[in-house]
C-alpha cells in the first residue's frame, strides 16, 4: 500500500492427456496467485495445436468472465499469468502470456523474473530486423527461443540453447502445440514447482498454494537451471544448466509468497514465524501486546509473541475489498485511504505499550501513518519491529526496488533517524544473518542483494529499469 514493495509475477500451466476444461483450472490457479501481480492477467489454451487466448488489464475476476472462459473452450494444455511490471510499463501489449506464431509452430510463454541483459538482447534482435510489440523483457526470451528453434531439433533443445544467452531471473512456463515446458534460471531466483492432477495430468506453478487450490498434489520444486518437458510421453528433465548452488530470493519467504505455500521444502508460514522469533531474540522490548500489520506481518508477529512471551493481539481489521494495488493520488486522499484499508481495534492497543511487526519499510510514509493511527487511538507506546533487514540497494532480479533515493534506509544515516521520522518509540530490523536463518534447515542459499549489496551474479551498470520505454520515447 502506497510505498510497499510490489509483487512479482505468477505463472501457471496445466497439461492433461485428454481434452478437458483446462481454462477453468488455469483461472482458479491464477486466482490463487493473484497476490503476485494485480496489474494484468491472461490465459492461453491449446486445443489440438490451435491456440486461443484471452487477457487484459485488471484482476483475474475482472478480466475473465463466464463468457470469456467459454470462448477459451476445451483443450489439453493452458498457460496463465498474473503480472506486476518490473520491466515494461503497464499496458495491454505487455500482458502475458505472450503468444507468437513462427515458422515451426505456435508458442505461448509466461515469465516471472527480470533479465539483467534484456537491453543487449533487444538491441541484438532489433539490429537483425526483429519488431517488438511490448516493452517487457519477456519478449526477449520469446525471440531468443524462436531464433534457436529455427535450427534446433525440438522446442526443448531451443530452450536449452537460448538459456546460454539469458542472464538474470526467469521462472517460465512455455506451451508449444504438443508440450508444456517449465524452465528456471540457474540461480533459481524465483520459485517454480510441479504438481499432478487427479487425472494424471501435470501442473506448473510459481507457488504450491495454486496447486492445492485446483485440487492437485504437489510433487517437487523445479530445480534451478532445470528444463522440465511434459508431453504425452510423460516427464523429461534436462539439467544442462543446473549447478550445485542456488540463490532464491529471501523476500519470497518474508513477503511475496502466500503463507500456505511451501518453497524448497520450507513452509512460508513457518519461515515468517521463525523470522519473528529471531527478531524477538535480537531486538527485545518491554511491552504489553504484539500486533502485526495485515497480512504479511501477522505470521512474524506470532513468532515474536511466542518467543518473547508477550501476548499476541489483533490490532487491525483490514478491508478485504481493497487490494494491495489500491492507490490514491493526492496526500489528503492517501491519509484517508489508510483509515479505509486498516481500522484499529482500540480494545487491543488502548493504553498499552505496543510492539508493531511489519515485513519491511520502503519509503517510510506508510509506516509513519500506521504508527500515528495507533497513537491516535490510544496506544501508549509503539515499538516498530521489521521482520526483514533494511532495503539499501536496488534489485535486478524481479523485485520492484530500483532507486536508492526512494529508500528511507539510504535517505537517513541511522536507525534512530528513521525511527524519529516514523514517529515510533523504538525501531529495529531483522539482521541479515537472521534473515538467512529462516531457511537454514536445508542449508538453502538465499539472495540478499537488496539488503547487503552483494549479488550472486553480475548486475547491469548505469542502466535504469524502464530502459525500453526511454528508447521508444527517444
Amino acid at each position: 500500500m502506497f510505498d510497499n514493495i510490489h509483487e512479482e509475477c505468477g505463472v501457471f500451466g496445466i497439461f492433461e492427456n485428454t481434452p478437458s476444461n483446462v481454462s477453468s483450472t488455469a483461472y482458479l490457479g491464477l486466482y490463487a496467485l493473484q497476490h503476485r501481480g494485480q496489474e494484468s492477467c491472461g490465459i492461453a489454451v491449446c486445443d489440438d495445436g490451435i491456440f486461443r487466448q484471452h487477457k487484459g488489464l485488471g484482476l483475474v475476476g475482472e478480466v475473465f468472465t463466464k463468457e470469456s472462459l467459454e470462448e477459451l473452450g476445451i483443450g489439453n494444455m493452458a498457460v496463465g499469468h498474473v503480472r506486476y511490471s518490473t520491466t515494461g510499463c503497464n499496458n495491454i501489449n505487455n500482458v502475458q502470456p505472450i503468444v507468437v506464431r513462427h515458422i515451426k509452430g505456435n508458442l505461448a510463454l509466461a515469465h516471472n523474473g527480470n533479465l539483467t541483459n534484456a537491453s543487449e538482447l533487444r538491441s541484438h534482435f532489433e539490429l537483425n530486423g526483429a519488431i517488438f510489440h511490448s516493452t517487457s523483457d519477456t519478449e526477449d526470451i520469446v525471440y531468443s527461443i524462436v531464433s534457436e528453434r529455427l535450427q534446433a531439433r525440438s522446442i526443448e533443445n531451443a530452450v536449452e540453447m537460448a538459456m546460454y544467452n539469458l542472464k538474470g531471473a526467469y521462472s517460465c512456463c512455455l506451451m508449444s502445440p504438443s508440450k508444456l515446458i517449465a524452465f528456471r534460471d540457474p540461480n533459481g531466483f524465483r520459485p517454480l514447482c510441479l504438481g499432478i492432477t487427479k487425472t494424471g495430468g501435470y501442473i506448473i506453478s510459481s507457488e504450491s498454494c495454486a496447486i492445492d487450490a485446483v485440487g492437485a498434489s504437489f510433487i517437487r520444486d523445479i530445480q534451478p537451471g532445470e528444463i522440465l518437458v511434459i508431453s504425452e510421453e510423460g516427464l523429461k528433465s534436462i539439467k544442462t544448466h543446473c549447478k550445485k548452488q542456488s540463490s532464491l530470493c529471501v523476500f519470497e519467504y518474508i513477503y511475496f509468497a502466500r503463507p500456505d505455500s511451501v518453497i524448497e521444502g520450507i513452509s512460508v508460514h513457518a519461515a515468517r514465524k521463525k523470522a519473528g522469533a529471531i527478531l524477538a531474540k535480537e531486538s527485545p522490548v518491554d511491552a504489553d501486546v504484539v500486533i502485526g500489520v495485515p497480512d504479511s506481518g501477522l505470521d512474524a508477529a506470532l513468532g515474536y509473541s511466542f518467543e518473547s512471551k508477550i501476548p499476541y493481539g489483533i490490532g487491525f481489521i483490514k478491508n478485504k475489498y481493497i487490494g494491495r494495488s489500491f492507490i490514491k493520488p493526492t496526500q489528503s486522499e492517501r491519509e484517508s485511504a489508510v483509515k479505509i484499508k486498516l481500522n484499529v481495534i482500540k480494545e487491543t492497543i488502548e493504553g498499552k505499550k505496543v510492539i508493531l511487526i511489519d515485513d519491511s519499510i520502503v519509503r517510510g510514509t506508510t509506516s509513519r501513518r500506521i504508527v500515528k493511527l495507533l497513537k491516535d487511538n490510544g496506544a501508549k507506546e509503539v515499538h516498530l519491529r521489521i521482520s526483514a533487514p533494511a532495503f539499501k540497494f536496488p534489485c535486478f532480479f524481479g523485485t520492484d526496488i530500483d532507486s536508492k533515493e526512494n529508500l528511507i534506509a539510504c535517505k537517513y544515516d541511522t536507525v534512530e533517524e528513521i525511527k524519529d521520522f516514523i514517529g515510533a518509540d523504538s525501531l529495529a530490523y531483522l539482521s541479515i544473518d537472521g534473515a538467512h536463518q529462516i531457511a537454514n534447515d536445508l542449508d538453502l542459499r538465499l539472495c540478499d542483494g537488496c539488503f547487503s549489496g552483494k549479488y550472486p551474479i553480475e548486475t547491469p551498470k548505469n542502466e535504469e529499469k524502464n530502459i525500453f520505454e526511454q528508447k521508444i520515447n527517444r
